[in-house]
């Protein structure tokens, strides 16, 4: 069978390790705010983030600032109970 490509053997295995070493999508952070215990009290934190937004001393100071940054970024609140589940979502769309 002929070859009427005009990529060369090298130009044919770079594309071939590109392809196989290049992300195939980006995970996209999203804006969910979640409400959590932290350090004997409340925190706001975004969904994939490891450090804090916010400390609050009251469960529901924490679920207003969580609120305010759900609605300007039309995400999700997460609410937390103080054993880590989850007692409520709030969709901001």
């Amino acid at each position: 069978m002929p070859n009427n490509s005009s990529k060369s053997w090298p130009q044919l295995i770079l594309e071939l390790l590109e392809a196989i070493f290049k992300p195939t999508r980006r995970t996209r952070k999203t804006w969910h705010q979640h409400v959590v215990p932290y350090e004997g009290a409340w925190a706001v934190r975004r969904e994939g983030n490891k450090g804090i937004t916010s400390k609050h001393r009251r469960q529901e100071t924490a679920i207003n600032k969580a609120k305010r940054i759900a609605k300007k970024r039309k995400a999700d609140v997460i609410i937390h109970r103080e054993d880590g589940t989850i007692r409520d979502r709030i969709q901001y769309d």
